[in-house]
């Protein structure tokens, strides 16, 4: 059984590498195109040469590497906030349960 172990590790790492590499958008890539870094990472893979150099020089560092930069939940002191801690989230909700916005409530 351990025998597999490293060819589950490269196969692991290159897939990882390679479904990051997919994800990241052009403007965030660093170094070389992405395209580049894809035949990179496909060509060198089995010898985890492009998989690391992937996540070594070719993927976003800080704020570029996190998925909810540019959407998603909003930041506030550089942490972040959970959607029953978002005020813009709470209010919404207290839109929704008003009865004289929706028109089907019959109760009025």
């Amino acid at each position: 059984m351990l025998r597999f172990l490293p060819f589950l590790l490269v196969t692991v790492v290159w897939i990882y590498a390679f479904v990051d590499c997919l994800n990241t958008p052009e403007k965030q890539v660093r170094n070389l195109p992405k395209i580049a870094w894809v035949l990179i990472i496909v060509l060198f893979g089995s010898v985890l040469f492009g998989p690391v150099a992937w996540l070594i020089a070719g993927r976003p560092r800080g704020r570029a590497a996190l998925p909810g930069n540019g959407g998603g939940p909003r930041r506030r002191s550089g942490g972040w906030v959970a959607p029953d801690d978002n005020p813009e989230f709470l209010r919404s909700l207290d839109q929704d349960k008003r009865p004289e916005d929706n028109p089907d409530d019959s109760r009025s």
